[in-house]
């Protein structure tokens, strides 16, 4: 007898045990070899309570209804995976099953069909998961009828699962349950979905097609308490049913870039979400309502602990005082269980007021402010952006219609005010949203940062500095070019050169500009869309690359004038040759353009090479006062102001039969200027010839009276 007992008591262990051969082997119970599975009733007449069955590599394609109904009241764990052969479980397969605890069926690809009720009445169960099939719909899993606490649902990897319908947990479990549905293939959440359940953590993480929450999901549901969205890709939340939620996961959400009302979180303590400005709308909310209500609760609690303290019997407060108002009750039970709230005492555990935690906290790229941080600046980003337009607008409108000859000084002045007028579209941009979006930027910045207006501001932003500063460059070259070689008249700049040279700078200019579009840094990183990104080495490299560039362009532009100087002082040249007086002008211009631009590329420098010395807020006084500073100077101090650019003016107003007299003026001035240089130039016969230079500067570029109008004609 003892014999006979000792071996029952190892039959108990070794199906218990999950690495037991019995375990491993259940065809040896069931007959494994048909097309359906078959488990007939044990011919010994004796049960074997607390039976697992493991069905592993099996050939079967059907489970049947009720197959295991000999087992019903011995089987606690039935585990089907590895197999490619399963395609069909029957209604009823699983159900009635009375000691059933947990259920597996796992890496059985070619499953497509679970009938209903498979999991019918198995009021034992704790534990199902559904993983790595083939299923075409939600597996039906109600009416389970569990009455187990802390029940686990777990559906994953089913890639063909696209919605779960509505009513699809409803009377599976009574009690707090987690549903850990995640991986799957869901597109849709339909309305009531979560109906007749008490959700404690419903995880829905890594279910990548995820686009759409119905706004009544959660309706007819208790909590959740937690919610994973995580790497899914919803765009909004439902607007009902988070009022439960203390803990909302919502990492590598990128296309959720709006939070609900922060109304409908108001049982929030723990928030991980994707962008550090969606943590800006709790930074300062210390949960006002509910600190309210605990500090009346602290109030209390002193008050209680003091007449403790003090020896006052507790048997001497009133037993129908309680000490919690309804409301204060149903505040503690959304920071913990009903029974820890009714049984803590500790004093800093429940009398402290509950403070937010959001991550990812707002960093120095992304602090809680709007674009401008400063309202000075808000002001002055609108007169320097107005200002950048208008006035290279002007300059190119005025070189654009001009009946004078192009010139090479004339097409780079085109291009240089071009590339300023861009500056100013990016300045314009910047101060458009930054209105917009005053004092609550947060609920915007993830639209705009990622957006393609942010894209397009740094893309204008990073196109116009480059093309600026190649411009800039290429006038200075030409000027030294003008100098040097200005009796070698086989050595001129023509045009046709300077078109060449500037189709090389645009398309190097676009080229850099577009980077960032395709990967190499980004656009988003900041509020005022700048390439500041350079967590990869390539992003990195770009940005020393930029910044290294606009520094060797500022030593060639110094170098030209320092010979340009040197030969100003020569007095041989000096009396002769005009080009130095313009020389001399726009070395002041150019370097003073530079010495605006240095302390941009100063900080800039030591940022790329992680060395931040200027926070962003107060990059944003460098990006308004210096940065944009070439852009509104230029078309000024180039064109506006020169007398080139006031003939041009003046004899453009004249078609419109405006300021006919100056017009005038112009024409006889310039008529005058050119038939003198012309006879100087004739009777000239010393070795010295006139320099091509001086003839550049004093020959018209207009066909003045068409060559041959009349002073007359124009009137006054």
């Amino acid at each position: 007898m003892l014999t006979v007992n000792l071996f029952y008591l190892l039959l108990h262990f070794v199906y218990l045990d999950p690495a037991s051969p019995l375990q491993t082997d259940a065809c040896k119970l069931c007959d494994c070899s048909g097309v359906e599975l078959k488990c007939p009733q044990q011919t010994t007449g004796t049960r074997t309570p607390a039976l697992e069955l493991l069905f592993s590599h099996f050939c079967f394609k059907i489970i049947p209804s009720e197959v295991f109904q000999h087992f019903q009241q011995d089987i606690i764990r039935i585990t089907i995976s590895e197999s490619n052969s399963l395609e069909r479980i029957q209604s009823y397969a699983f159900s009635n099953l009375s000691s059933l605890t947990e259920l597996t069926i796992q890496n059985t690809k070619n499953l497509i069909h679970i009938g209903e009720g498979a999991f019918g009445n198995l009021p034992t169960l704790k534990y199902l998961s559904i993983g790595n099939t083939g299923i075409r719909k939600f597996p039906d899993v109600t009416k389970i009828f569990s009455s187990q606490l802390q029940f686990i649902l777990e559906i994953y990897d089913n890639l063909h699962i696209t919605t779960i319908p509505a009513n699809a947990f409803q009377e599976m479990n009574n009690e707090p349950l987690i549903l850990k549905l995640y991986r799957n293939g869901f597109e849709d959440i339909q309305s009531y979905a979560f109906n007749g359940t008490k959700l404690d953590q419903l995880f829905l993480n890594n279910n990548n097609n995820l686009q759409y929450i119905h706004n009544d999901a959660l309706k007819g549901a208790s909590g959740p308490n937690r919610l994973d969205i995580t790497s899914t890709a919803l765009e909004y939340l439902p607007s009902y049913g988070l009022e439960f939620i203390q803990v909302l996961v919502a990492e590598y959400s990128y296309y959720l870039k709006q939070l609900p009302a922060l109304d409908k979180l108001d049982s929030l303590i723990d928030a991980r979400l994707t962008y550090p400005s969606h943590c800006c709308a709790f930074r300062n909310m210390r949960l006002k309502e509910q600190n309210a209500l605990l500090e009346n609760l602290t109030k209390q609690c002193d008050s209680t602990l003091h007449k403790q303290f003090n020896g006052t019997n507790s048997n001497e407060i009133p037993s129908n005082l309680p000490l919690w108002t309804e409301k204060e009750k149903n505040l503690t039970a959304m920071f913990f269980d009903h029974d820890e709230a009714d049984l803590i005492a500790d004093y800093e555990y429940l009398c402290q007021p509950k403070i937010l935690k959001c991550s990812p906290e707002p960093d120095a790229f992304n602090p809680c402010e709007d674009i401008m941080g400063y309202d000075f600046l808000r002001v002055l980003i609108w007169f320097i952006s107005i200002l950048a337009i208008a006035g290279n607008a002007v300059v190119l409108f005025i070189l654009l219609t001009s009946h004078c000859k192009l010139t090479v000084p004339r097409f780079l002045m085109c291009n240089l005010s071009f590339a300023d007028f861009c500056m100013g579209i990016y300045l314009l941009l910047i101060a458009s949203v930054d209105s917009q979006t005053k004092s609550k930027y947060y609920n915007h910045a993830i639209d705009w940062q990622t957006g393609s207006g942010c894209s397009a501001a740094g893309f204008f932003t990073v196109f116009a500095s480059e093309l600026s500063v190649y411009t800039l460059t290429v006038i200075t070259l030409e000027r030294w070019h003008t100098i040097t070689y200005a009796m070698q008249l086989d050595r001129k700049l023509r045009l046709r050169h300077a078109i060449l040279i500037m189709l090389g700078g645009w398309i190097f200019s676009l080229v850099i500009a577009m980077l960032p579009l395709v990967g190499v840094s980004n656009y988003i990183k900041v509020s005022i869309c700048l390439p500041m990104d350079i967590e990869t080495p390539l992003s990195q490299a770009y940005i020393i690359f930029i910044l290294v560039l606009n520094v060797i362009a500022f030593i060639i532009i110094c170098a030209c004038y320092i010979k340009i100087y040197i030969a100003v002082q020569n007095p041989e040249l000096a009396p002769t040759n005009k080009d130095t007086k313009l020389a001399k002008k726009m070395a002041v211009l150019i370097f003073t353009d530079f010495t605006c631009m240095a302390p941009i590329s100063f900080f800039a420098i030591s940022a790329a090479f992680k060395v931040p010395l200027i926070t962003v807020t107060n990059s944003k006084i460098l990006l308004v006062l210096f940065y944009p500073v070439n852009s509104c100077a230029n078309p000024f101090l180039y064109a506006i102001f020169t007398k080139a650019f006031r003939r041009d003016f003046f004899l453009l107003m004249s078609r419109f039969g405006c300021c006919k007299t100056q017009a005038e003026l112009y024409r006889v001035n310039n008529f005058t200027a050119y038939t003198s240089n012309l006879k100087m130039d004739s009777l000239y016969t010393g070795p010295k010839k006139t320099s091509r230079a001086e003839f550049h500067v004093m020959a018209p570029d207009c066909q003045q009276l068409n060559d041959h109008e009349k002073p007359a004609s124009t009137g006054s």
